[in-house]
């Protein structure tokens, strides 16, 4: 016992300057978007399917959907979105599209639709784009503007807003969906259960985000889908419509709430899917 440990006691500083060097050679490839290692395309010739969150939620609100693509064969990358304003947004997913290899079919629940339109712009490889029950903001708009563009959203009677500081030191708040009407408005048609944890766990979006103009959207040049929720209480029925008509998409609707992709996986997927077979 005495002389294994004083081996294993001799190899430790071996062990360290090895760590050490790799960590060194690591944080250098990481230096910026342009040294990101690329990932590897995939071997079944299928696109690569970048998934993206809105506010309140999570990447694990895509775990059904997750599952079903990977059984069909398809590379899939839940994408975790800040959540801090639309264009850093936008930025972190478009840097996260320019470590892909082959082509992508970029998909956004919520919020989470602005940021695809914007992450997409400028991005060769995403070659079609998927909104569930989501925003596709035009130029200039917000997502405050479109989702109080027509009745039916609940949304400013269920917010909680925190406040907090920017790295700047301005003032800008966080907001959360109260817990007590998280249920009945985000995911009326989700079991209770499961509502309660997405409750807990949702993530804020910030009130910067939420009402920060958007680029020049993506929808504009690349081909289109929308799975629109005709329950959804967040984003009504009629602003999905207005949005997605406006885009050219290819529009299903789908008795759903804002919850979509945790309640109707399926459906998701098989919308994915639609824009998925077009892709060359």
């Amino acid at each position: 016992m005495y002389r294994h440990s004083r081996l294993r006691r001799a190899r430790t500083p071996l062990t360290l300057m090895a760590a050490a060097t790799v960590a060194t050679a690591l944080f250098a490839t990481s230096a910026g978007p342009a040294t990101a290692a690329k990932s590897t395309p995939s071997k079944s010739g299928k696109p690569t399917v970048v998934l993206v969150h809105g506010a309140f939620a999570d990447s694990s609100s895509w775990n059904g959907v997750i599952k079903k693509l990977k059984e069909k064969g398809y590379p899939v990358v839940a994408a975790a979105n800040p959540l801090r304003s639309l264009s850093g947004d936008a930025a972190s997913v478009k840097n996260l599209l320019a470590s892909i290899d082959g082509p992508v079919v970029l998909v956004g629940h919520s919020y989470g639709g602005a940021v695809i339109s914007n992450a997409a712009h400028g991005s060769d490889n995403v070659k079609a784009l998927v909104y569930a029950d989501a925003f596709l903001l035009d130029k200039g708009e917000s997502a405050n503007d479109l989702a109080s563009k027509f009745p039916g959203s609940v949304i400013n009677k269920v917010l909680r807003p925190v406040p907090i500081a920017k790295p700047d030191g301005s003032q800008d708040v966080d907001l959360y969906i109260d817990q007590s009407k998280f249920h009945q408005a985000f995911g009326a048609d989700v079991p209770a259960k499961t509502a309660d944890l997405m409750a807990v766990t949702q993530r804020p979006g910030t009130g910067t985000a939420l009402n920060e103009p958007s680029g020049e959207p993506a929808w504009k040049t690349i081909p289109s889908w929308a799975l629109v929720g005709s329950n959804d209480q967040i984003i009504p029925r009629d602003a999905q419509l207005y949005m997605a008509k406006r885009a050219h998409a290819h529009i299903k609707e789908i008795k759903s709430s804002h919850a979509v992709s945790v309640s109707h996986p399926g459906a998701v997927t098989r919308i994915i899917e639609k824009a998925a077979r077009t892709v060359r």
